[in-house]
């Protein structure tokens, strides 16, 4: 299946994405902050991203646009726990998963990203 990075500063949301997530036969990674998501994924083939809005005191905003910029073809969705995923839209990742979610509803959007493949990095025009 996929390479997957879960980036949560909460342990519990962490683990329920990596079991289920593993069930389904994805290869999970787990961060509790940005810097520790920065190091997996400088060392890891990392292919999806799940990326909490806010990670402890962190803007995982701040992380989504790392990973546009340093790793253009690993796809990303956001998790959030506010009902406004207008705005998580408007930071660009491929999709929102608003907590508490629905395991069905993780495992289905991690699944499709997965079969997507990666991103095509947009080519600049010099």
């Amino acid at each position: 299946m996929a390479a997957v990075l879960v980036v949560d500063d909460a342990d519990s949301i962490r683990l329920l994405c990596r079991i289920n997530l593993e069930l389904d036969g994805h290869l999970v990674f787990e961060a509790a902050t940005l810097e520790a998501a920065r190091q997996v994924l400088s060392r890891e083939p990392v292919e999806v991203v799940l990326l909490d809005v806010q990670v402890g005191a962190a803007d995982g905003r701040e992380l989504l646009t790392e990973i546009r910029e340093r790793h253009p073809t690993i796809r990303t969705a956001m998790l959030t726990g506010t009902a406004d995923s207008a705005a998580v839209q408007a930071a660009g990742p491929e999709a929102a998963i608003t907590k508490p979610f629905e395991l069905d509803d993780l495992k289905r959007i991690v699944n499709e990203l997965a079969a997507v493949g990666p991103r095509q990095p947009r080519l600049s025009h010099s």
